[in-house]
């Protein structure tokens, strides 16, 4: 318990002394989406109808498309492009998400990169990590032990620490989602998006601001800013259930709490909501979600967020990185028809439906 208790104060000394609060102006996060243009992919939006993935109508933002299966390349590029990496590389302690952008930013701009991964973490994500050329070091507990490790790890090489939420970098790269958004399919009238240790939602918030609401979701079992908000400052909060692996982080980021003035509400939704919103994407946009990435949807399909009629309500999907299986709910080797959406990625989010078949493709 000692060792423990150690393990998190060196953790959060050395957060303080990396980390300073910083948010982006609106001619920063534009000179990034430029400047990430050639690394991270203008993923597409894609409108729902009601009576499909909501009762109401809904724009979909699929990161779920984005390198890696996330949105996390926004910020580990934006981390590295703005860094002088050492040759000892690149640190960084992650479920999984971030280890898996930050080893494809390293790789691609030619730095070592190790990862320090919970234990908790889905296999297919350490496996991924390992194929991208990471050094893969497993910690017992979650991502707080991992932090801790990977700390460790920096003050014995000298290697560049890269945090996965709660650096003036993370923030500018989750921005960058925000512009792209709006740009199109216009300012929308709310943004839903999920929240483990809360840099997309600094990002969305500093881009947005007041001139839409943005709403924060989080499961059930990982309410770290909704207990925040409660407190009236970041607490440590247990973390557990189905979307932990992606949302799990105990303490709200110092970035997303210097937001809370432009985060209009804070929802929770259950693990078998989240675990129904994932069949939905699967069944009606043939969409591939992890828990934390159906997360923000499922506050809109069941009913936590209520919008105003005719509001214009865009919900970030924003990770893909799940066991097919545990979405399909397809038995291995049956023949299904396939709804495949066509996609516009270069304008307002286009799209059309073609029907295809699975394996013996007529």
């Amino acid at each position: 318990m000692l060792v423990d208790n150690v393990r998190r104060a060196l953790a959060r000394l050395t957060h303080l002394m990396d980390t300073y609060v910083r948010l982006p102006a609106p001619d920063e996060v534009r000179g990034a989406l430029t400047d990430l243009a050639t690394h991270v992919r203008r993923t597409p939006t894609v409108r729902m109808e009601p009576d499909t993935v909501a009762d109401s109508p809904v724009t979909l933002k699929l990161e779920t498309l984005q390198v890696t299966g996330t949105f996390k390349p926004r910020g580990a590029f934006a981390l590295l492009m703005g860094a002088e990496v050492p040759e000892a590389g690149v640190v960084a302690a992650s479920g999984g998400n971030f280890g898996l952008a930050l080893a494809h930013a390293a790789r691609a701009l030619g730095h070592r990169a190790t990862v320090f991964v919970p234990a908790t973490s889905p296999a297919e994500k350490i496996d991924g990590l390992r194929r991208l050329g990471a050094v893969v070091e497993v910690v017992d507990g979650y991502y707080p032990e991992a932090l801790a490790a990977s700390d460790e790890h920096v003050a014995r090489t000298g290697a560049m620490r890269a945090h996965a939420y709660d650096l003036p970098g993370n923030v500018l790269g989750a921005a960058t989602l925000g512009a792209e958004i709006e740009d199109q399919v216009g300012c929308p009238d709310a943004v839903l998006v999920a929240v483990g240790g809360g840099g997309l939602i600094a990002g969305l918030a500093s881009w947005f601001r007041d001139r839409c609401q943005v709403i924060a979701v989080e499961s059930e079992g990982c309410p770290t800013l909704h207990r925040a908000l409660e407190a009236g400052r970041p607490v440590d909060v247990d973390v557990g259930g189905l979307a932990v692996s992606s949302l799990g982080a105990r303490t709200i980021g110092d970035h997303c709490w210097a937001t809370r003035a432009w985060i209009d509400d804070s929802l929770l939704v259950t693990d078998d909501h989240i675990r129904d919103t994932q069949h939905a994407l699967w069944h009606h946009a043939r969409t591939m979600a992890e828990p934390g990435g159906a997360a923000a949807l499922a506050a809109l399909r069941h009913g936590a967020y209520r919008p105003r009629a005719g509001a214009h309500v865009v919900a970030v999907v924003c990770g893909a990185n799940v066991d097919p299986a545990t979405v399909t709910g397809i038995p291995s080797g049956r023949v299904e028809p396939v709804e495949l959406l066509t996609v516009d990625t270069s304008s307002r989010g286009t799209w059309s439906r073609e029907e295809i078949y699975g394996d013996e493709g007529r």
